[in-house]
């Protein structure tokens, strides 16, 4: 019986260690198709991102760039283009009056200051002339003589009324008082003349001659002091400008004429009032271009009742310029080929052609196209570079 014993054990331990290969024949069988399995999907999950087949891409079903790629149509868009141009704030040369001396004298009294806001009427100086002088003396004996005259000739037509007086007598008495109002009005026509800058004679004799504005404005020159010689009578004493309504000029190009017309609305920017935005009308073209810029000076009327612009003030003037209807689209959409602007074209549901084109202006968030799209055809706006080789 003891050998019956000794005979089984090598039996089982035989059993034993094939059951025990067989488990582990079984686990790693497993574990291979688990593997197997993982990678199979992982291969049917991770597909390629997008066939080229010639010229055309195609994003299979599967890509993930089907949720990164975004399409849109083109767009057609006909607004008006902003034309930006350097400027200049200007006085109205309309409303700007150069003080000039009406006679030669001197200066007593400077009753202004430069910058100055002055009324019209308003007292600019105090000067002394001789020639003022004479001329206010001239009409006062005008004035005498021809009031004399005037009671000479009543008294002589009284006396020939009469039938005491001759034809003769009265006849020279007519003559001498036609005369006295002929130089009475030279007189008078002189001394306006002298006076039409708005001078006045200070006292009865005329020795001081009074300047005073001839409208409301600001003195914006002043090339006179107190004590200093008035002789030229050509010489510009000082200039008022009057500012509610100020000029920007800008120079417009030559090729770029035909966009600017008179009447045209303007917006009117400052680098003094940044984000500000003011709007005027072009109110003169020029007929001549400048001979070493070959641009023409273009100018803006624009009210200044606050006072905010001021001469030499730089400024930039965008002209609205009316354009033809033209396919836009965003930039993101555009991509660089070599030396080329590109778009990938939607040909077929998801299948895409790269296109050159030639871009114009960029305005309000799109680029307008001026060849190679049409309006409504359908291109990638977003996510084009992932197309790229």
């Amino acid at each position: 019986m003891k050998n019956n014993l000794l005979q089984r054990q090598p039996l089982a331990i035989v059993a034993a260690g094939t059951l025990i290969a067989g488990v582990i024949a079984f686990v790693a069988f497993g574990h291979q198709g688990k593997a197997a399995a993982a990678e199979a999907s992982a291969s049917i999950s991770t597909g390629p991102n997008f066939i080229r087949r010639g010229t055309r891409i195609t994003i299979p079903q599967h890509s993930p760039l089907r949720s990164r790629v975004v399409v849109q149509a083109v767009a057609s868009l006909d607004a008006t283009h902003a034309l930006e141009l350097p400027a200049q704030v200007e006085a109205d040369p309309g409303r700007t009056i150069n003080i000039l001396p009406p006679v030669a004298g001197k200066v007593l009294e400077l009753k202004v200051g430069l910058g100055d806001h002055v009324r019209k009427g308003q007292l600019l100086l105090v000067m002394t002339s001789g020639d003022f002088a004479q001329a206010t003396s001239d009409l006062q004996k005008a004035r005498d003589t021809l009031q004399l005259t005037k009671r000479v000739l009543e008294r002589q037509r009284g006396v020939q009324q009469a039938g005491a007086g001759s034809a003769k007598d009265l006849e020279q008495s007519e003559s001498t008082y036609v005369q006295a109002q002929a130089e009475f009005a030279r007189a008078d026509t002189r001394l306006k003349s002298l006076s039409a800058g708005g001078a006045s004679a200070a006292d009865s004799g005329g020795q001081r001659l009074n300047l005073v504005a001839p409208s409301s404005g600001s003195i914006t020159a002043l090339s006179i002091g107190a004590g200093q010689s008035a002789n030229d009578p050509n010489a510009v004493l000082m200039t008022i400008a009057n500012l509610d309504n100020v000029w920007i000029t800008a120079s417009v190009p030559e090729n770029m004429l035909a966009s600017v017309k008179k009447g045209q609305a303007v917006n009117i920017g400052l680098p003094a009032y940044p984000g500000e935005k003011f709007r005027g009308n072009v109110a003169f073209v020029s007929d001549v271009l400048q001979a070493d810029t070959r641009r023409a000076l273009v100018r803006i009327s624009v009210p200044n009742g606050d006072g905010k612009f001021k001469p030499n003030m730089f400024a930039n003037a965008a002209f609205a310029v009316a354009q033809d209807a033209a396919p836009v689209v965003p930039p993101s959409a555009l991509l660089m080929n070599n030396e080329n602007t590109t778009v990938f074209v939607e040909v077929a549901p998801w299948t895409f052609e790269r296109r050159t084109i030639e871009t114009g202006n960029q305005e309000d968030g799109s680029v307008r196209i001026q060849k190679g799209l049409l309006a409504g055809e359908r291109v990638v706006v977003k996510g084009g570079v992932l197309l790229n080789d």
